[in-house]
């Protein structure tokens, strides 16, 4: 064998063992990273969830708002990237506890008990108005002592929870999407489906409330969306004794 030769034959030899290498890292890096969304959304391979959604007002049919119909895609493309399967209920046949399987409950709790149920065992330091009669603070939310006041299409709210009995593994988490109109709810979910990895590396498999702003939706639907506040600790907490908020945030 010549030099010519060797130099080939050494040079595809070192190219095999490079491309080797590579997709060997590369695929240990993607598993790492899936394990670590699972363990988030607690969902391990073929693992079920529950996807929680609003029943319609006009008649037994199951029907879903459009914008819920949104959300629950979004969702249900992070729940098969987990590897995992997911049932849809409707709000008023989830009749069961939390921690066996992952949930995900889409809608305020004016149109979704299972949502109502879980803001008055969970989140005590939450109230929602769900008055129908119009009003100024007609689907404003109170978390502690503030009050959040709805401007449709102009300045909108909703809260996106993970919620835990505990920091075990075993225990599978309950994640609550609350807004206050239907595109708010969607843009929870997509908040989410865009941020997991950074609130992943925060909260790790904790719990918390985030409250996220939801700016112009009748411009720009559900993609410009803030975190106005983490609300973690004064959602966990009882309500001041005195109900009536001291403060109020509108749009400008």
């Amino acid at each position: 064998m010549n030099d010519d030769v060797r130099n080939i034959v050494l040079g595809v030899v070192a190219a095999g063992v490079s491309a080797a290498i590579g997709w060997v890292a590369r695929t240990y890096l993607w598993k790492r990273r899936l394990r670590r969304k699972q363990v988030f959304f607690g969902l391990p391979d073929n693992s079920e969830s529950l996807l929680v959604v609003n029943r319609g007002a006009a008649g037994p049919e199951f029907a879903v708002m459009r914008y819920d119909v949104f959300a629950l895609l979004e969702l249900a493309a992070l729940i098969k990237d987990c590897n995992a399967h997911a049932q849809i209920l409707p709000h008023d046949t989830a009749r069961q506890g939390f921690g066996e399987r992952t949930e995900f409950c889409v809608g305020g709790p004016a149109s979704n008990r299972r949502m109502a149920a879980h803001l008055s065992s969970l989140l005590p330091g939450v109230r929602v108005n769900v008055d129908a009669e119009p009003g100024p603070d007609r689907g404003s939310f109170q978390v502690g002592s503030e009050r959040y006041r709805v401007e449709n299409g102009r300045e909108e709210y909703a809260l996106l929870a993970r919620l835990t009995a505990d920091r075990s593994q075993n225990i599978r988490p309950v994640f609550l999407f609350c807004g206050q109109t239907s595109i708010t709810n969607q843009a929870a979910t997509r908040y989410l489906a865009r941020n997991h990895e950074r609130l992943a590396r925060k909260y790790g498999n904790g719990s918390f409330v985030l409250l996220l702003k939801v700016i112009n939706s009748q411009a720009y639907g559900p993609d410009v969306v803030e975190l106005a506040d983490d609300v973690t600790r004064a959602a966990q907490a009882p309500l001041p004794a005195a109900e009536t908020s001291r403060s109020s945030h509108r749009a400008s």
